[in-house]
């Protein structure tokens, strides 16, 4: 799977919210969230296009209206990258990664029990 710069990754997590989307209602999301003017629609429709030449949407063309649709999901995304951060930070364990959190984070007691019970779910599985 391809890396999005992130300016793509911002868009593709509005548009995991609204997909299918045309380029218009993917400018009314972004000022819905972020607030202020509408960004260039050539803008926008720019970073649509290298997030779709990078495999992660496709389009069906209605005129000279495209409707957009994530082809990856979100969870699929996520997976993919945690695995690479794990890798590039935690030597790919994601035993070091939860030492990390609980020494630099200071997760709560119902935190800790949380994950164990996750990992006591994973185990019986």
């Amino acid at each position: 799977m391809q890396k999005l710069t992130k300016a793509e990754e911002e868009l593709m997590h509005l548009i995991w919210e609204i997909t299918p989307f045309t380029v218009a209602q993917l400018l009314d999301k972004i000022v819905a969230v972020k607030g202020g003017e509408k960004p260039p629609h050539s803008t926008i429709s720019t970073l649509v296009r290298s997030i779709e030449d990078k495999g992660f949407l496709d389009h069906k063309a209605y005129g000279r209206t495209y409707e957009y649709f994530a082809l990856v999901k979100k969870e699929d995304y996520s997976r993919t990258h945690i695995k690479s951060f794990l890798k590039n930070y935690f030597d790919g364990s994601p035993k070091q990664l939860v030492s990390f959190l609980v020494k630099d984070q200071d997760l709560s007691l119902d935190e800790l029990q949380d994950l164990m019970e996750q990992l006591d779910r994973k185990t019986d599985s």
